[in-house]
C-alpha cells in the first residue's frame, strides 16, 4: 500500500493508543490491529501479522517496536520516529509524576479499582485480535499443527523465545521435507550488547545500563525486572522495595511496561536519571526496527524464509493465547472480574465496530463501580 499518511495523523493515533493501552504487549498489539488494519486500512492482515512475527525474533518491547513498523510502514523513518516517540511519551509523562511524588511522598496513588477492571477488559481484545489474526496466520493443516504444539509448549512453561523460534524451524523443515531437499538453511539473528561499566553511578552509567538490557531483552516486559535485580539491586544501587514498586508502576500506566524504567532511573539520579534510562532502554528498539523493517517483503518474497515467517506467525498467534490464557488465571478471579470479561467479550464480538478505547474506559469504570459493592 502506498505511504499517504502524514506524520500527524500518526502522532495522533499512537498518542491515543499511548495513552489508553493498557493489559500488557498482546493488548498493546490487539488495539493496534484493531486501528492499523481493520479501521484504516494502512497495510493488509498478512503483511501486519508478518511484522508481528518478525518483532518476536528481535530483542525490546514487542509492542513498541509494532508502532514503530507500522509508522514506517506510512511514512518511512519519519514515522517510525514519531510512531515510537508518541506511543512511548503519555507513559513516561505519566511513570515521570509519579516517580517524583513516590520520591516525595514514599508511596503510589490508590488506582487498583479503576485498574481492576481494566484487566478483565482487555482480554477481550486480545482475544477478537487472536481470533482475526489466527484466521490469517493457519492457511493449512500443518500451520495449524505448528500452532496448537506452541500454544500447548507455552502454557507448559517452555521459554516463550525457543518456542517461537523452535516453530519457525520447524516450518523450514516442513518446507524442505515437502521439497524434497537436504539442505537446510537457518536464519536466526544475534545481536548482544556489552557495555563497559563506568565507576560511578550516574546519568550515563544509567545510560549503559538500561541500553544494554534493551538491547538484549527477549519476551515478556516483566524480564526486565530479573534484570534490573542483578544489574541494580544486586550492587545496591536501587532498593528491592523501589523495584517492586517500579513493577507496581508497570501495572498502573498504559503503554509499555519499559516506561519503568523512567521510574527507576528518577529514583536513582532525579530526572536526569529518569532521562537516561528511558533513552537507553528505547533506542535499540529504534535501531532494530529501522534495520529490519525494509528486509520483512525480501524474505516474504523467498519461498525459504516464506515457510519460516508462516510458522512464525502462527506461533506469534499461540503466543498472544498463551498470554490470554495467564491473564484469564491471574486476573478472573470472582465474579466481578468474570462479569467485566463476559460483558467485554459479548460487547466486542457483537459491536465489532467499536473503537477499544470504549471497551478500556468502560472495563474501568465498571470495575470501580463494583468494588464499591
Amino acid at each position: 500500500m502506498s505511504k499517504k499518511t502524514k506524520p500527524i495523523e500518526i502522532a495522533k493515533l499512537f498518542l491515543k493508543l499511548g495513552s489508553i493501552a493498557f493489559g500488557g504487549p498482546a493488548a498493546h498489539i490487539a488495539m493496534m490491529e484493531d486501528e492499523v488494519v481493520k479501521k484504516r486500512k494502512w497495510m493488509t492482515q498478512e503483511h501486519f501479522l508478518d511484522l508481528v512475527g518478525a518483532t518476536n525474533l528481535i530483542p525490546g518491547p514487542n509492542s513498541t517496536e509494532m508502532t514503530m513498523h507500522c509508522g514506517h510502514e506510512r511514512a518511512g523513518w519519519k514515522g517510525l520516529l514519531v510512531a515510537g516517540i508518541c506511543f512511548i511519551f503519555p507513559a513516561v509523562v505519566i511513570t515521570s509524576v509519579l516517580a517524583y511524588l513516590y520520591q516525595e511522598y514514599g508511596q503510589l496513588p490508590k488506582v487498583e479499582p479503576f485498574i481492576y477492571g481494566i484487566k478483565p477488559a482487555v482480554i477481550a481484545i486480545i482475544l477478537m485480535a487472536a481470533f482475526r489474526l489466527g484466521k490469517k496466520a493457519i492457511k493449512n493443516t500443518e500451520l495449524a499443527i505448528l500452532g496448537s504444539a506452541t500454544l500447548a509448549a507455552c502454557v507448559f512453561g517452555v521459554n516463550e523465545i525457543a518456542a517461537l523460534f523452535g516453530c519457525g524451524l520447524l516450518g523450514l523443515a516442513l518446507y524442505f521435507i515437502k521439497k524434497k531437499s537436504s539442505n537446510l538453511n537457518s536464519f536466526i539473528p544475534l545481536l548482544i550488547f556489552q557495555a563497559t561499566d563506568p565507576l560511578k553511578i550516574g546519568g550515563l552509567k544509567i545510560f549503559l545500563t538500561f541500553l544494554k538490557v534493551g538491547a538484549i531483552l527477549y519476551g515478556s516486559g516483566y524480564v526486565l525486572f530479573a534484570f534490573l535485580d542483578t544489574e541494580l539491586v544486586a550492587n545496591g544501587w536501587l532498593t528491592r522495595q523501589a523495584l517492586i514498586d517500579a513493577v507496581a508502576i508497570g501495572q498502573i500506566t498504559p503503554g509499555p511496561v519499559l516506561s519503568t524504567a523512567t521510574f527507576i532511573g528518577w529514583q536513582m539520579h532525579g530526572i536526569w536519571g529518569a532521562m537516561a534510562a528511558t533513552i537507553g532502554i528505547f533506542l535499540p528498539s529504534f535501531l532494530f526496527v529501522f534495520i529490519l523493517n525494509p528486509l520483512i517483503p525480501k524474505m516474504r518474497k523467498s519461498k525459504i524464509m516464506r515457510a519460516f515467517l508462516d510458522a512464525v506467525n502462527v506461533a506469534a498467534v499461540a503466543l498472544i493465547l498463551t498470554v490470554c490464557i495467564n491473564m484469564i488465571k491471574d486476573t478472573v478471579t470472582d465474579w466481578r472480574t468474570v462479569l467485566i470479561a463476559v460483558v467485554s467479550l459479548v460487547v466486542i464480538f457483537v459491536f465489532k465496530k467499536l473503537n477499544s478505547a470504549f471497551i478500556v474506559l468502560g472495563g474501568a469504570v465498571f470495575g470501580f463501580l463494583l468494588s464499591l459493592m
